[in-house]
């Protein structure tokens, strides 16, 4: 977000109905938003369909932000539920599992493997919906596990498995991109 924009004001503007506060407040959070949706959706042309019906919404319920300094958090709330949506919408299927002790696994040298910030992007790009999904809320959105399980209605223990699983894949996927 630009740091020359104040959350309160702008907030302000945009309930008074000021056109240009809308286009600021689209253009200081749409970026980051549009990140989570891409991310969370795996192509480019969900990820902007997903983000414009967002901040329609964003735009339609501004005067229910409750403070305004949480306005980005508010705002991603809105932009993460409409991936979800269109997520469940794609019937993604989430994986329910049993209540069981979930190893973790070994600890791995990292930089032993010299892995490319591009290279885990293309392997998480590649993981099943479910599986990106629960990583995406869990490494970048900081979502408990808890919270991802009431978000997708599985459990928690359903939540980090699906974590687990989705972290080894992506180990695998990198390890095959080094090894090709």
């Amino acid at each position: 977000m630009s740091t020359n924009i104040i959350p309160e004001r702008l907030v302000y503007r945009c309930r008074q109905g000021d056109v240009r506060a809308f286009r600021e407040l689209y253009d200081a959070y749409s970026k980051a938003m549009y990140n989570i949706c891409l991310r969370m959706l795996g192509n480019a042309a969900d990820a902007e369909d997903t983000l414009q019906e967002a901040f329609v919404q964003v735009f339609k319920n501004i005067g229910k932000v409750e403070q305004e300094a949480s306005l980005s958090g508010w705002i991603k709330r809105i932009v993460v539920n409409h991936c979800l949506s269109e997520l469940r919408r794609k019937k993604v299927y989430f994986e329910e599992v049993e209540e069981e002790h979930v190893e973790e696994a070994p600890v791995v040298d990292e930089e032993a493997f010299a892995l490319s910030v591009t290279m885990v992007r293309d392997a998480i790009g590649k993981l099943p919906e479910g599986y990106r999904t629960v990583l995406n809320l869990y490494l970048f959105d900081d979502y408990s596990h808890r919270e991802i399980g009431e978000l997708l209605g599985i459990t928690e223990s359903t939540a980090k498995t699906q974590y687990m699983r989705a972290k080894e894949k992506v180990r695998q996927l990198v390890k095959q991109q080094t090894t090709v």
